[in-house]
C-alpha cells in the first residue's frame, strides 16, 4: 500500500464563531501504487484541505497519514520539506509558474534542492525530455507570460513529475481551462501517469473527469463515500 489514511479529523473555527466546524471526520483511504482516483465535491466540503493533509502541507487534527509504511505525523519538518520534495508532485488550478524563469526552467525548479549532483543531471535530461514530450521545445526559453494557459498548465504538470514523484495531487488542475484543454491536461496527466507508475489524486467538480479514474470518490460529511 503506497497511501493510507486512518481517522483523519479536521475542523475549523470560522470568524466570529466559537463553534468549531468539521471538514473531515474519521475519513479513511487506501491508494496502491500507479492507481488513480478522483475526488468529487462541493465548494467548502475540505476536499483541498484533505489534499494539504495528504501532501503534508497540513497536519489534521487528529488520525494518520501512512505513507510506503512511514507515519507522516513523525516527521520533522525538515523532513517532510524533503518528503514533499522527492515524494509528491502537486499541481493546483493556477499553474503557479515563475515569471522571471523560462519554461524549462519552471520545470527544473524541483531540482534545485537536490544535493546528488548525479541525480540532477539525470532529472536534467528528464526535463529535456518531458518538455519535448508535451510539445513545448520550442518555447523552452520563453517565460510565461507568452504562453496560452493550456500551455501553462502543461509546464506545471511535467515540473510536478520531474522528480518522479510516487505520488501526483491534482487540486481543480483544469478549473482555469477550456474544455478543449482541460481535457488535454487530464489525458497528459493519465499519460504521464502510465509511463511513471505514479499514484494520482485528483480533486475536481467534473464527473466526465472524474470518471476517467480508477476510483471515484464524493466526500460527504467528512468522508469519502465510493461511488462505483
Amino acid at each position: 500500500m503506497l497511501l493510507s489514511l486512518k481517522d483523519i479529523r479536521k475542523s475549523f473555527t470560522t470568524d466570529g464563531s466559537n463553534k468549531p466546524r468539521t471538514v473531515l471526520d474519521g475519513l479513511a483511504l487506501d491508494v496502491e501504487q500507479g492507481e488513480t482516483l478522483s475526488i468529487l465535491g462541493p465548494s467548502g466540503s475540505g476536499k483541498s484541505t484533505l489534499l494539504n493533509i495528504i501532501g503534508a502541507l497540513d497536519q489534521p487534527d487528529s488520525g494518520d497519514v501512512i505513507f510506503d509504511g512511514q507515519n507522516l505525523g513523525q516527521k520533522t519538518d525538515v523532513e517532510l520539506t524533503e518528503f514533499r520534495n522527492e515524494e509528491i508532485g502537486f499541481v493546483f488550478q493556477l499553474h503557479h509558474l515563475l515569471p522571471q524563469c523560462t519554461v524549462l526552467e519552471n520545470v527544473l525548479l524541483p531540482v534545485l534542492p537536490l544535493k546528488d549532483e548525479n541525480l540532477r543531471k539525470t532529472r536534467e535530461q528528464t526535463a529535456v525530455e518531458l518538455v519535448k514530450k508535451v510539445d513545448l521545445w520550442p518555447l523552452k526559453d520563453q517565460k510565461p507570460n507568452v504562453l496560452s494557459g493550456g500551455e501553462c498548465q502543461r509546464v506545471a504538470v511535467i515540473r510536478a513529475l520531474i522528480n518522479q514523484p510516487r505520488l501526483i495531487l491534482a487540486d481543480e488542475p483544469t478549473g482555469s481551462l477550456d474544455e478543449d484543454n482541460a481535457r488535454a491536461i487530464i489525458s497528459l496527466i493519465l499519460d504521464l501517469n502510465k509511463q511513471f507508475d505514479t499514484a494520482l489524486i485528483v480533486v475536481t467538480h467534473s464527473l466526465d473527469i472524474g470518471q476517467r479514474m480508477d476510483k471515484t470518490y464524493t466526500l460527504q460529511s467528512g468522508k469519502l463515500v465510493h461511488k462505483v
